[in-house]
């Protein structure tokens, strides 16, 4: 059955990844009052905003990560009984 996690799983990270995306585009709004996150190769932006912004992509791309493989887990283990991923000793 944990074969079948898998699939799923891609999914579920391409919807969590648009999702990030989503999130992140309105948090750095509201932070920066800006529409467009900063990119590292961007001429005009100072290294505070283009690091701020990676630094703050990350912990919501991590998180939002973070939360849909654990919810997919538990959804998953809910419908079959087994647990997807990884075990402790």
């Amino acid at each position: 059955m944990k074969f079948l996690y898998r699939p799923l799983g891609m999914l579920f990270g391409a919807l969590g990844g648009f999702l990030a995306t989503a999130i992140f585009g309105q948090v750095w709004k509201l932070v920066a009052g800006d529409e467009e996150a900063p990119s590292a190769t961007m001429r005009n932006r100072t290294w505070r905003e283009v690091l701020l912004a990676a630094a703050l992509q990350g912990a919501i791309f991590g998180l939002v990560k973070a939360a849909i493989d654990r919810g997919g887990a538990k959804g998953f283990q809910k419908l079959t009984g087994e647990w997807p991923g990884d075990e402790e000793d």
